[in-house]
């Protein structure tokens, strides 16, 4: 009593019998084992081996063929369309290369050089601070004279999907010295002052003074409005900017809605690749800076780009799941 019989069969052939228990163990060949056992080939695979693609291996459960890829030359045309797309983006709302066409800005940039113009900031109402080099279209025939190239046509689609800066626009690159509500003084050779504050200037051309001694502009003392900017080349005596333009409409002030953007990097020639900061004399205290929301806007280029990059990443990933994972 107590002890269970295992495999125990009746006298009838084939005929399990009935009532009694039956210790686990391997089932003999052809014997008749339960729907969740692995090896009956019924019900759910093993719990190590993922679910067949379109639902299992049964005769109706065949995975569909993989589709072929698209021929090279097909897709060509679509992936040049996109960059074109794309660049043109880029240069409206982004980043745009300009040439530098003189020696005004010397030393800190040099007659052939390749600039890019951060564009996006001015759209969320980011404004020009003293130190940063802009970019900005002529205020008021301030290119009177200046010679103009004619470029031929691979010239100018280029220059239009902004690849190579364009020959018809007129724009200038300078310095700003003063913002709106500023005074700017010149006397003598320098400093140039700016709210009382002397500047030290070592971006200037070496050999220059920071003020010109002539009667033409060199010496000054100015009020900057609001709404507008002043500024100056870094070859003090080789730039005509806004001391030289005081005639104008403008007094030789550039309106802020006329600037492109700011120079960020130099980028061609590879040799002369560099940043364009802010030089630190314009830190020093009592120079009444503007607030911080313009650094803050500063590094909207590369938050928007790492935000307009993740959905493009996880879609990838999708795409390369297995279907049976979707």
């Amino acid at each position: 009593m107590g002890d269970v019989a295992v495999g125990a069969r009746s006298g009838h052939d084939g005929e399990e019998h009935r009532g009694r228990p039956v210790a686990a163990g391997p089932a003999p060949d052809g014997a008749v084992t339960s729907g969740s056992d692995p090896g009956a080939g019924g019900g759910e695979p093993p719990a190590d081996e993922p679910p067949r693609p379109g639902g299992g291996g049964g005769a109706g459960g065949a995975a569909p063929a993989p589709r072929r890829p698209r021929s090279f030359w097909k897709e060509l045309p679509i992936l040049i369309g996109i960059a074109l797309v794309l660049a043109l983006l880029i240069k409206t709302f982004l980043v745009q290369a300009f040439s530098i066409p003189s020696a005004s800005m010397e030393n800190t940039l040099k007659e052939g050089d390749r600039v890019l113009v951060d564009k996006l900031t001015p759209w969320f109402g980011s404004e020009p601070e003293r130190g940063e080099v802009v970019v900005f279209h002529d205020p008021d025939n301030w290119l009177a004279g200046e010679a103009t190239t004619d470029p031929n046509a691979f010239q100018t689609f280029l220059s239009w999907i902004g690849l190579m800066p364009s020959a018809e626009e007129k724009d200038l690159i300078k310095r700003v010295v003063g913002v709106g509500g500023d005074t700017v003084t010149c006397k003598g050779t320098g400093p140039l002052t700016v709210n009382g504050k002397a500047l030290n200037e070592p971006y200037v051309y070496p050999g220059n003074t920071p003020c010109s001694q002539d009667d033409q502009g060199g010496q000054f003392s100015v009020k900057v409005p609001k709404g507008y900017i002043w500024v100056m080349g870094d070859h003090r005596q080789n730039s005509r900017d806004s001391r030289y333009n005081q005639s104008d409409k403008h007094h030789g002030m550039v309106p802020v809605d006329q600037v492109v953007g700011r120079a960020i990097v130099k980028a061609w020639p590879i040799t002369r690749w560099g940043t364009l900061p802010v030089p630190d004399t314009f830190d020093q205290p009592g120079l009444n800076a503007q607030s911080s929301s313009g650094p803050a806007l500063a590094v909207a280029p590369q938050g928007l780009a790492l935000v307009g990059v993740v959905p493009v990443v996880l879609w990838r990933r999708r795409r390369q799941e297995p279907s049976w994972k979707r």
